[in-house]
């Protein structure tokens, strides 16, 4: 009997080591919106998803560094990004970047996705920009202003 208590409690406390790493390593997905409606994990990595407004992409001297913003079509963030992005990263385009905000609220990607084809979109990027849209027209038409007005992050 007591061999079947020591076993299930050992048991019991692998699960709970396992469950408490995968929780510490999963990354979770947030629009422009809900950064700014302060739903992301502060001082946490998280993953930021939109497109790429057009325009906005600008690089440094160094090759590496390159600044831009992700937009829902309601809320814009800053990103920052030193390293090499995808063939397939540019203006309008879908993108997940993944990295935290920093102390000037700017995003500081880690790492940049960019969608694989003309057709695909992840479904949770293609749903921040649909709720990006209907919240940009609610805004609008509430405050009597154009539906494609947008704020950008300064600091948080």
């Amino acid at each position: 009997m007591a061999f079947i208590v020591a076993g299930l409690a050992g048991l019991g406390g692998v699960a709970a080591l396992v469950l408490n790493a995968f929780n510490d390593n999963m990354v979770f997905f947030f629009s422009p919106t809900q950064v700014f409606a302060k739903e992301s994990p502060e001082g946490r990595n998280f993953r930021l998803g939109g497109l790429v407004e057009k325009g906005t992409i600008k690089r440094e001297d160094d090759g590496l560094t390159v600044h831009f913003v992700v937009t829902d079509n309601h809320k814009n963030i800053n990103v920052t990004y030193t390293g090499i992005l995808p063939d397939l990263f540019k203006e309008g385009q879908g993108v997940v970047a993944q990295g935290r905000i920093g102390p000037d609220g700017v995003f500081l990607a880690e790492e940049v996705l960019a969608k694989h084809d003309e057709n695909y979109m992840p479904p949770e990027v293609k749903d921040a920009l649909d709720k990006g849209k209907a919240a940009a027209s609610v805004t609008g038409a509430a405050a009597g202003t154009s539906a494609t007005g947008t704020t950008t992050l300064i600091s948080q």
